[in-house]
């Protein structure tokens, strides 16, 4: 009798020349290779948080956060006019964008000694 199940085929990983790409592929192969890749954390090209330098992009857009909260707490809280409010908060404007960009700044350049610093210990 024939057999009534399709047997389960392999998914074809060679290339026309016959060489197979190990580097292509993201799932392990073997438990040894899955081990290896659990320790090395996966994929090495992704940067973590801290790792890209601080923009002034950046800063402009936490400022401008940072100064409407400021300005929405003046009005309801303490109950200010709204020229009032938009004012202190255009003054906090110009005092939050150097101050957050000149803060990270300083924030990264630790970080990049201290990630030298443990690269030339190990």
């Amino acid at each position: 009798m024939a057999q009534t199940k399709k047997k389960r085929t392999r998914k074809k990983r060679g290339t026309q020349a016959g060489s197979i790409d190990n580097k292509r592929r993201s799932r392990p192969r073997t438990r040894a290779e899955a081990r290896n890749q659990a320790r090395a954390g996966g994929n090495r090209n992704r940067m973590v948080k801290g790792d890209h330098p601080p923009t002034w992009r950046g800063a402009a857009i936490r400022g401008l956060v940072a100064s409407a909260v400021f300005v929405v707490a003046l009005m309801l809280i303490f109950s200010r006019p709204l020229g009032g409010s938009v004012a202190i908060g255009a003054l906090m404007l110009v005092f939050y964008i150097p101050a957050g960009y000149y803060m990270d700044l300083f924030l990264w350049r630790r970080r990049e000694r201290q990630r030298i610093r443990s690269r030339l210990k190990g």
